[in-house]
């Protein structure tokens, strides 16, 4: 299984790579609107999201969103002694985000913490998905280790291009799957 993950891991990344710039732009755009069209997020209080890492969609645009409306944002920053995500209040990307592990853009120290199970709407980052919800992640394990901690009514939502849904994602029986993976030409919603 790990070779078939690793192998899949690299065709797509290497694909997602290649795409244009301006139509990742584009193609941002669009996940954006229709993640925030969703009554899920809408209703949510209290938000887990991600900030783009390489060649990822951007987010930015949804933690704006997200502040705008009062929400609580909160972002992820490793833990490499625990090998665990800690999850802070974000309220001003400029002034709470820092590169951290591996270049990833993470919440600076003096971010508040936010408890795992009082997030109600999780961005779900992935390198690929597949129609059942199933996801590859980057191969760190972190958010299979977070997903579970989080509360069992938090909605699980991807965010993805197009070209990173796959036909079947081999996983294993602790890889929780998403509600939703929303693309930027539609939504495919598995049942849980």
């Amino acid at each position: 299984m790990l070779d078939a993950k690793r192998a899949l891991r690299a065709r797509v990344l290497s694909a997602r790579d290649q795409m244009p710039a301006a139509a990742r732009v584009e193609a941002s755009r669009a996940i954006v609107t229709a993640l925030v069209a969703r009554a899920d997020f809408q209703a949510a209080p209290t938000l887990l999201l991600t900030l783009p890492f390489g060649s990822e969609w951007d987010t930015a645009p949804l933690f704006a969103v997200a502040i705008g409306r009062n929400k609580v944002v909160a972002l992820p920053r490793v833990n490499l002694a625990t090998r665990m995500l800690e999850l802070c209040a974000i309220t001003d990307l400029g002034r709470d985000v820092a590169p951290g592990y591996h270049g990833i853009r993470e919440p600076l120290p003096h971010c508040v913490d936010v408890a795992p199970a009082a997030i109600m709407w999780v961005l779900v980052p992935g390198v690929a998905f597949d129609r059942n919800g199933k996801r590859l992640g980057y191969g760190g394990g972190f958010y299979d280790r977070l997903l579970p901690s989080l509360s069992p009514a938090a909605a699980r939502v991807a965010g993805a291009f197009e070209l990173q849904i796959v036909d079947d994602i081999p996983a294993a029986a602790h890889d929780l799957a998403v509600d939703a993976i929303v693309t930027e030409v539609r939504t495919l919603s598995p049942a849980r």
